[in-house]
């Protein structure tokens, strides 16, 4: 059967994951159609990130105002959906794409769950946006039409690098751990998502209604501290905000969407063993945070 792939949204993730479809179409046997789902303003647009793919079908739609039965019509075209258009559009977005994708009887799903283990974090955490993944995997769980899988890649490696975070923070060579230096994080990059997904989607035998772990690095904060030094060979200023600090500081600044993040990437749900994941089990390579630092960062 000629299978139908729609990526919704075409952010870094989305990019990184029409790139990989294309790479698997060329050297795989498989005979299958892309789409990608955008926002009309961008449909017709000759520099816009989508436009480099040839044959790709694009549907203009606009998320927020397209009603769920709309959105139904459009989505029951394509075999399997994978949406990668995260929090940035909306609170209640990533359950109305979900309804959609229900209505539509999509045989196949991958919701917009590229982050922590929702699971064990549940409800109640201090960034509310996690509740709706809760959500979206219960509405999941309710049905048996629709496949999903559910993949969880931690934290996107970009974020970690960025200066508002404060995690690293290049500009003033100062390292910030978050809760405690032996808490771990994992991280991966946009790229290995959209290639350890693509995996995924046509591994044999066929993965579905599952949670599949994935993971670029998993590394402790010591560890992050230790391996810019050496990248960048010199010493950076090395500073703990435990969850004290982090709780307090949220309690301050309660709108700051990084005092949410700052202080729920403490909780264990954020990272597990690389040789718990499914990368590490078939040999896929993946990018760790050096490796990724040398790709992205000028390194003096």
């Amino acid at each position: 059967m000629e299978k139908s792939f729609l990526v919704i949204g075409t952010g870094e993730v989305g990019i990184a994951m029409l790139d990989s479809l294309y790479k698997y179409k060329v050297t795989s046997t498989q005979q299958f159609t892309v789409g990608a789902l955008v926002q009309p303003s961008s449909a017709g647009n000759e520099s816009a990130p989508h436009s480099k793919y040839a044959g790709l079908a694009v549907e203009a739609v606009d998320l927020v105002s397209e009603s769920i039965e709309n959105l139904a019509g459009i989505l029951r075209k394509y075999d399997t959906v994978i949406c990668c258009s995260g929090f940035s559009i909306g609170a209640g977005m990533q359950v109305k794409i979900t309804k959609a994708v229900l209505e539509a009887g999509v045989r196949r799903y991958v919701p917009w769950q590229f982050g922590a283990d929702y699971d064990k974090i549940g409800r109640g955490s201090a960034q509310p946006v996690f509740d709706e993944q809760l959500d979206v995997r219960d509405l999941l769980r309710a049905q048996n039409k629709t496949h999903w899988i559910i993949v969880s890649t931690g934290m996107i490696t970009s974020f970690l690098f960025r200066e508002d975070f404060g995690v690293i923070k290049l500009s003033e060579k100062v390292i910030h751990a978050l809760g405690d230096w032996q808490h771990s994080l994992t991280l991966t990059s946009c790229e290995d998502i959209g290639a350890v997904t693509v995996e995924v989607l046509f591994h044999q035998r066929e993965i579905l209604d599952q949670v599949v772990f994935v993971s670029g690095d998993t590394v402790t904060f010591q560890e992050i501290a230790d391996k810019m030094e050496g990248l960048f060979e010199e010493k950076f200023e090395r500073a703990l905000w435990d969850r004290t600090y982090l709780e307090q500081k949220l309690n301050d600044e309660p709108n700051d969407i990084f005092n949410r993040y700052r202080l729920v990437f403490t909780h264990p749900g954020v990272t597990w063993p690389m040789n718990e994941t499914f990368n590490h089990r078939n040999n896929i390579p993946t990018t760790g945070i050096v490796e990724w630092a040398k790709t992205h960062i000028a390194v003096i």
